[in-house]
């Protein structure tokens, strides 16, 4: 019974010690993911640290406030006044010496000075307000929300070319290093090259021409390498600078997506350019600015109201209020009617430039298609076709120089065909990379709506 509760402590720690392992391996996988910068990354970086991002979220954010501005009311007007002071009154006969100086003055005895004097005038303390007798308010209310949604546009515009300038810089970088990976490999082939030259020379077979010839590729290389270096240090550069960072920070590996996948059929893609392209969304929303702005113009024709409300006293009267109504008179028709005029202009040039957007929209679609797919027949075709087949030159070319039957030209010529393969590989893959950028671009489609 022992033994065997032993034994299943021992299976229990077991067990434990191996789910804690996995899990530090899982943990430090993780990080090493972390540690490396795949596409969505950074463009995740760049949208959250770009300050045009931050611009364009404010200026939506403003704009959203505009509506209330517009449609309120002016202000209203409060006016304390002083309505007549009698400064320049004629003088009158002092009254006789009255024996009796319990009787009583009588008011209308007292003289026009005593008046002034006593410090009395017609005052008045009044609230005015104006207002439309028409839909004025509630038509520029309407243009404001349209300038809302065409400033939201614009924000997912700059979204979007700040999302292909990542990524561009993203894949030239990817570039500069795969091509830096390339050329250590020619590098290494080439002394190899060196070794089966040394080799033949050494049995007397070659001669030191040979040598020194395959020792000038070499050289070519090494300084194509260092070249590429710099290179990188400035794709490096201009991809920190893209997602906000400092310049001559350090870069992890790059991680590429697949690149291969199918592409979306032409009505699809169409389609989809259709409904999510900014561009498209502002031209709409000029259309509807445009026809909030000429029903504004309209309600013009109508006149403005005022109401003024009042407390007032005089000398005469004593205490009172007042009430005053009254309406503007649009009398300058001619005025009037420019404004409709050129509220319809700007209405019929916004439909005619919406119309234009949507024939560029679809052909700027239809062209990114096209362009993605011969990238990627350029590609594919490159990697599973060319590639291996000059590799498999460059084995049995060598084989034959080093046992002095094949020439030096020969293994050079099979190994330049290789370099050359390599390369176009290398640059048709950052093509097809950009050209999924500019698809992304033309289509409206953003990292956080995948088609």
């Amino acid at each position: 019974m022992w033994l065997s509760l032993l034994r299943d402590g021992h299976c229990r720690i077991a067990s434990a010690l191996a789910l804690v392992t996995l899990l530090i391996s899982a943990s430090s996988l993780e990080a090493e993911e972390i540690g490396r910068w795949s596409v969505d990354h950074v463009v995740q970086m760049a949208l959250e640290k770009r300050p045009e991002i931050t611009a364009a979220r404010e200026r939506v954010e403003a704009a959203r406030a505009r509506p209330a501005i517009v449609s309120a009311l002016e202000d209203p007007m409060l006016s304390p006044a002083i309505d007549h002071y009698p400064f320049d009154v004629m003088k009158t006969e002092a009254p006789a010496v009255v024996e009796d100086t319990n009787a009583e003055v009588e008011p209308e005895a007292m003289p026009a000075s005593a008046a002034v004097d006593n410090g009395r005038y017609d005052w008045s303390v009044s609230i005015e307000q104006r207002f439309p007798l028409s839909k004025v308010l509630t038509h520029r209310r309407d243009a404001a929300v349209a300038d809302i949604s065409k400033v939201d546009a614009e924000a997912e515009r700059t979204a979007l070319e700040i999302e292909l300038d990542a990524v561009s810089a993203f894949y030239m970088l990817n570039e500069k290093r795969r091509m830096a990976n390339v050329v250590n490999e020619q590098i290494q082939l080439a002394h190899q090259f060196i070794s089966a030259a040394s080799a033949r020379y050494s049995s007397g077979n070659g001669n030191q021409s040979e040598v020194l010839r395959v020792e000038v590729e070499v050289a070519r290389l090494e300084s194509s390498l260092r070249a590429l270096q710099e290179e990188i240090r400035a794709a490096e550069a201009m991809l920190n600078t893209s997602v906000s960072r400092a310049p001559d920070a350090a870069v992890p590996e790059l991680v590429l997506p697949e690149l291969d996948t199918p592409i979306p059929p032409k009505e699809s893609v169409v389609t989809t350019a259709l409904a999510r392209r900014p561009e498209l969304r502002i031209g709409n929303a000029e259309i509807a600015r445009a026809g909030a702005d000429i029903k504004a113009m309209q309600a013009m024709y109508a006149p403005m109201g005022t109401v003024r409300l009042g407390y007032s006293s005089t000398m005469a009267e004593g205490r009172g209020a007042m009430l005053m109504v009254g309406v503007s008179l649009p009398i300058w028709r001619e005025k009037l009617g420019s404004g409709v005029s050129e509220a319809r202009a700007m209405e019929r040039m916004a439909r005619a430039d919406f119309d234009g957007m949507q024939r560029m929209v679809k052909g700027e679609a239809i062209a990114a298609r096209n362009q993605l797919s011969a990238a990627r027949i350029q590609y594919v075709s490159l990697r599973d076709d060319v590639v291996p087949r000059a590799r498999r030159l460059i084995a049995p070319t060598l084989s034959a120089y080093s046992s002095g039957q094949g020439s030096l030209l020969a293994v050079i010529e099979a190994a330049q065909a290789l370099w050359s393969v390599q390369a176009e590989t290398v640059m048709a893959e950052t093509a097809l990379g950009l050209s999924w950028a500019r698809f992304n671009r033309m289509t409206g489609i953003t990292k956080e709506s995948p088609l």
